[in-house]
């Protein structure tokens, strides 16, 4: 079944009393992606994995990849876990003119454009069209016409680069967080009231439908919204189901089989996960908080290796990060506001996890892979990893995981994962 088939399949299990939900792995670290499809295989669910306009475009992004080449990167590393590419749903996030709205509106979608052509070119099916970013020449507030104008655009885009059979699915909405989440402590935000989603849905159908664009329409799986569900450095607003009660009921009465598309979810109480899904919140984007219990790993391991390692010989990984984002502050600085050791304190521990734009410096990578090099070279006692890594203590002991540095890391990030898997699957 084509992806995309697959997905929109899935979803409309729902119609049927079957509340399916999917994760949205939003993350090109190699390891991420290794976590993400070992526990598809494991569930048996759909690897739905997404990567970014800022990630991913003609350019090269911030990982120095296009579309195709990202494509390729993925189903390596699926191929490598042994799960099927059949199971693999490629999707690109924020597709629109965020990674150029210093530029005037008219180049920023030209550009966009050219990327949303990119992503369907290179076999990507779910596509999120985000229009609702202002460029250097709007109004300080875009009306939804304009959104769903520039929607619109980019929707004929795609379509043209169609290639036979492979029909993207599309997600929608105005209301979109900002795409890795608040960059201040937050500690409320709005649900979206059910008049902007009504309008919001409203407005794109009828120009959608206007204009000659009805079998992309009965292509849109998703709505985003804001369910209440947001980080900052410091602090995660958890979700409150009584808030988003008015905007479940207009979804079951009056979107037309659609679902909504949750933003932000990292950091959410396990129990918040089952929540969101049986609402109406099916799509579960998840990115920061994979690539921060990733660091959480490294770190942890880290200190063990400096127990067992002579000094001359260990990665020095921490420092290493703390040197070269102190060398290259531009991809944290902007963010990161306050003292000098407030800002020290945000490197590491912030949510929004801003060291992730670092793993894959050289110098960075190369203590990443002295530091597991160090290690695979030892038997590490249970007791320390009782001490440092728990979880993957309790694993280790039930020989269900390697006491090797990788595998422990990877179950790390699964740990995460298996929050939401759990909340996609229990129906």
């Amino acid at each position: 079944m084509m992806a995309a088939s697959l997905l929109q399949k899935h979803l409309a299990k729902r119609r049927h009393g079957i509340l399916s939900g999917v994760t949205s792995v939003c993350s090109a670290h190699p390891w991420v992606i290794r976590a993400s499809a070992e526990q598809a295989l494991e569930s048996g669910q759909i690897l739905l994995i997404e990567a970014t306009s800022n990630q991913v475009n003609q350019f090269g992004g911030y990982t120095g990849m296009r579309p195709e080449a990202f494509r390729k990167f993925v189903l390596r590393h699926v191929a490598d876990v042994g799960l099927s590419d059949e199971k693999l749903v490629l999707g690109g996030d924020h597709l629109g003119p965020n990674p150029w709205r210093n530029l005037p509106a008219s180049e920023a979608m030209a550009h966009a454009e050219t990327m949303v052509t990119e992503y369907v070119r290179a076999g990507f099916t779910k596509i999120h069209l985000d229009a609702s970013m202002q460029c250097i020449d709007d109004a300080v507030s875009l009306p939804d016409e304009t959104i769903a104008q520039r929607t619109l655009q980019l929707c004929r885009a795609a379509e043209r680069a169609v290639l036979q059979n492979s029909a993207p699915v599309y997600v929608i909405g105005t209301e979109v967080p900002v795409p890795g989440g608040a960059t201040h402590s937050v500690h409320k935000v709005e649900v979206t009231s059910v008049s902007a989603a009504a309008h919001t849905f409203d407005v794109h159908r009828r120009l959608f439908q206007s204009q000659g664009l009805e079998g992309a329409w009965s292509r849109v799986i998703a709505l985003v919204v804001q369910p209440g569900v947001e980080f900052g450095h410091d602090s995660v607003v958890d979700y409150d189901r009584a808030e988003a009660q008015a905007l479940k009921r207009w979804l079951q009465t009056d979107a037309d089989g659609i679902v909504f598309e949750a933003h932000s979810t990292d950091y959410q109480l396990p129990s918040a996960y089952g929540a969101l899904v049986q609402d109406g919140f099916a799509i579960l984007k998840v990115g920061p908080a994979l690539t921060f219990a990733m660091r959480e790993a490294l770190y942890a391991l880290e200190d063990i290796e400096t127990q067992l390692v002579s000094k001359v010989k260990r990665s020095s990984l921490s420092r290493v990060v703390e040197d070269v984002m102190l060398g290259a502050p531009a991809d944290w600085q902007p963010y990161y506001a306050g003292s000098a050791e407030t800002q020290k304190l945000m490197r590491v521990y912030s949510y929004s996890d801003r060291v992730r734009y670092y793993w894959q410096r050289p110098e960075v990578a190369l203590a990443v892979n002295q530091l597991i090099s160090n290690l695979s070279t030892l038997d590490i006692p249970e007791s320390m990893c009782s001490q440092y890594l728990p979880r993957q203590y309790a694993r280790l002991r039930s020989k269900e995981l390697k006491k090797e540095p990788v595998p422990m890391i990877v179950d790390h990030i699964r740990m995460v994962l298996r929050g939401y898997a759990t909340a996609c699957d229990r129906y």
